[in-house]
């Protein structure tokens, strides 16, 4: 069984890691208001606020910038009946109709609101302080993907399964919220003459109308992201069921965020739990932790390690970032890396910051937290639509 490491105030699962990282995470780690220790997940890497696999405990205050402006941000995955005898040889036409119903890249939405589930959001917005000019383009961006790394993916398990894989979260209205407070927070730092090693560690004060403002909104924005995946995934699987030409019970679904915070008790005392890049992985708790688009993903069940806080790695994490993977890496090899798969091939180009080379190993990133999570499927893509800017 895997032993995570202690350094200082951190305690890790992560191996190799780069002193940028390190130091990122010690900074973290010597905030006054941490409660316990930092944990940091096998799929670690540097990120703005916070190290992206990282686990916060805190009491008394929050740091926004640590959420993340993806607030919500999440995976969603849906078990069919289906196998693979069922899926023709070309999938190219299945990758066309989920494209058609899932706007995808930066600012992407629809022409209109697709969902009846937004009339809940908008009157539980107005309860929490949002009002229509806060909103946006949110009422449209319900049911779309947006860019980077967020993506559709048609899956085949170890039984032949067909499964639906999804990544997203609260698009442009959870980066509004988050900017806001995020903003709210330096600003109160520079009234209080408090002086952080990194302004992004800017935070808020339990007690204060500031720290409930951002407390509403940011659950809001949890909120929205988990509607937006359900819309998503809804209008996906009815594509695959006209495609295949079968109508279909799902065998099970599974909605989980991996960016956001929520009161919890651990270890005899109430504190703010803050993952940026983690879920909750508590005994029982089923979990989607995706690799790249070229390798696996697993469903998995946590264990409830009381070390971690309850969590696990939120993905296989990236190993270099978006501009050195485009400085580096070539076409020939990402085109290598996806032989076999349905995928966005013509925009080979611009998705090379994706290229499975930028990520970790996540088989590595699955042996390093086998104390903290049991597999229970091993997922192998066979289709990936991803938003292209």
């Amino acid at each position: 069984m895997t032993k995570p490491e202690k350094i200082g105030n951190i305690l890790t699962w992560a191996h190799g890691l780069d002193d940028k990282v390190l130091d990122q995470a010690h900074r973290t780690a010597a905030m006054p208001f941490l409660e316990g220790h930092l944990a940091l997940m096998p799929d670690a890497h540097w990120g703005m606020g916070a190290t992206i696999g990282s686990v916060i405990p805190t009491r008394g205050a929050i740091i926004p910038a640590a959420v993340g402006v993806d607030i919500g941000c999440g995976m969603i995955a849906v078990e069919t009946p289906f196998t693979s005898d069922l899926l023709s040889d070309d999938l190219t036409e299945l990758h066309h109709r989920i494209s058609q119903v899932v706007p995808a890249g930066m600012g992407q939405g629809h022409d209109n609101v697709v969902d009846d589930r937004w009339s809940d959001l908008e009157t539980t917005a107005g309860n929490v302080g949002l009002w229509q000019n806060d909103l946006g383009t949110a009422p449209t961006q319900l049911g779309s993907l947006g860019g980077g790394n967020h993506f559709v993916e048609v899956c085949l398990d170890e039984r032949d399964r067909v499964w639906v894989v999804l990544h997203s979260g609260s698009r442009g209205i959870g980066k509004r919220i988050a900017d806001r407070h995020i903003t709210t927070a330096k600003g109160l730092m520079k009234a209080w003459f408090i002086d952080l090693d990194d302004p992004d560690l800017a935070y808020l004060i339990e007690g204060t109308p500031e720290f409930q403002a951002y407390i509403d909104q940011m659950l809001w924005a949890q909120s929205y992201a988990l509607v937006n995946r359900e819309v998503m995934m809804d209008r996906v699987l009815l594509q695959l069921a006209g495609w295949i030409g079968h109508d279909f019970t799902e065998s099970s679904r599974i909605n989980c965020h991996h960016n956001f915070t929520q009161m919890e008790h651990h270890h005899g005392r109430n504190m703010w739990i803050t993952r940026k890049g983690a879920i909750k992985a508590d005994t029982g708790d089923r979990g989607v932790i995706p690799g790249s688009m070229g390798t696996r993903s697993y469903i998995v069940t946590g264990t409830g390690s009381d070390a971690s806080y309850n969590s696990c790695s939120h993905g296989a994490g990236r190993r270099m970032g978006r501009k050195e993977a485009h400085r580096t890496l070539d076409i020939d090899g990402l085109l290598e890396g996806m032989a076999g798969k349905v995928w966005n091939d013509t925009d080979a180009l611009k998705l090379l910051d994706e290229d499975p080379r930028a990520y970790k190993d996540i088989d590595q990133v699955m042996a390093d937290q086998d104390d903290l999570v049991t597999i229970e499927h091993t997922l192998h893509q066979v289709l990936n639509y991803k938003g292209v800017t």
